[in-house]
């Protein structure tokens, strides 16, 4: 792409960095991970708007983090980013319905009721850990596995702070993605600090 030609001229004939390009398996992740940040932040903004929980706020801002992350890598390998005018609540396109059917089905079960609406932003992150360590087996890209490691630490962080509120409501979270002892493992290992 000119942006990566432009980014690397004065490389004084060393090849190796201006000819790194990804796989479509690589640019596939990038593109569906970019709308599973957004699908995130745009469900926990909407669940702070209905239920006022702090956890939903604070969250939703850390994935916003996520997702200029991953348009760094976009717009570093010339990359069409999927989330356009990034309105809120919106995905993909006609042909590809994906995260707006799971967008709209999260809010519904999310409104029910509070604990509802924790155990969505359980899954939410439990479907991104799960998602993120398979894009991990697809890349050997320095800059690829350091953001996704780094969101996936985010995204553990995550969900023991939405399963720890569960748990003072007298609740348990199933995991839907991941296996059931691999959640109880991430739930019985300390928070995890640096940078999310």
């Amino acid at each position: 792409s000119t942006a990566m030609a432009r980014g690397k001229g004065n490389s004084n004939g060393n090849k190796n960095n201006s000819t790194v390009t990804l796989t479509e398996q690589e640019i596939r992740d990038l593109v569906h991970l970019r709308e599973e940040e957004k699908l995130a932040r745009d469900v926990y903004r909407y669940l702070y708007d209905v239920w006022g929980q702090w956890i939903f706020d604070n969250i939703a801002a850390s994935e916003q983090r996520h997702m200029d992350a991953v348009k760094t890598l976009l717009d570093k390998y010339g990359i069409d980013d999927p989330v356009g005018n990034d309105a809120e609540g919106i995905f993909g396109d006609e042909e590809d319905t994906y995260f707006q059917d799971l967008y709209n089905e999260l809010i519904t079960v999310g409104e029910t009721t509070g604990s509802d609406a924790l155990k969505v932003g359980a899954t939410i992150e439990d479907m991104d850990i799960y998602d993120i360590s398979e894009m991990l087996k697809n890349t050997d890209k320095p800059d690829l596995t350091s953001v996704y490691e780094n969101l996936m630490k985010g995204s553990r962080n995550h969900l023991r702070s939405f399963c720890g509120l569960l748990e003072t409501l007298g609740e348990t979270y199933d995991a839907q993605y991941l296996e059931q002892d691999e959640v109880d493992h991430i739930l019985i290992t300390p928070k995890e600090t640096g940078r999310k």
